[in-house]
């Protein structure tokens, strides 16, 4: 099993962590007050006005050296048409065959430059397993970090960050 310390408190962690969010970004423009009547949200669906619509997938970062990646879990807006179409397969263990489906990432991951509004490929997977989170391959960091993968001392210096509220250059 990978471990690694904790660049914050030296604590050993065992496994690579994963963190996400339990709503789209844009749930936050919706003002408190009016979230019960114009927010559908469940674990891995959101409809904003019943005309925004998210799901949730995995942004996965290959960790070099290692079989499991880090994951971001994070949400991505799709045209209403395709999170139809994407709400259809729920039910169906076969699925991996539809899609993908060109969607906007929802999310402000703070150790990045400007995330939301990153272009995305949603590619759904079979078994009740979230939809994998491709990003359009360009210079932005988090892009090249999907692309060639991190090491564990970066694992660590992530977890610090969530974890600790530690700044990372």
């Amino acid at each position: 099993m990978l471990k690694f310390k904790c660049a914050c408190c030296d604590d050993i962690i065992e496994g690579i962590p994963t963190f996400g969010w339990k709503y789209p970004i844009s749930y936050l423009d919706v003002p408190k007050e009016r979230r019960e009547k114009d927010v559908f949200l469940t674990e891995d669906l959101c409809v904003i006005a019943d005309k925004w619509f998210f799901v949730r997938g995995c942004l996965e970062i290959p960790v070099i050296g290692h079989d499991d990646p880090f994951i971001w879990g994070v949400w991505v807006s799709l045209s209403e048409d395709n999170f139809m179409a994407f709400q259809d397969l729920l039910g169906i263990e076969k699925r991996a065959h539809n899609g993908p489906y060109f969607g906007w990432l929802n999310a402000s991951i703070n150790i990045y430059p400007e995330t939301e509004n990153l272009k995305t490929m949603v590619h759904i997977r079979d078994d009740g397993n979230r939809p994998y989170i491709e990003l359009e391959p360009t210079d932005h960091p988090l892009a090249l970090e999907q692309r060639n993968g991190i090491t564990i001392e970066r694992v660590a210096e992530i977890y610090a960050n969530r974890m600790h509220g530690l700044k990372i250059a």
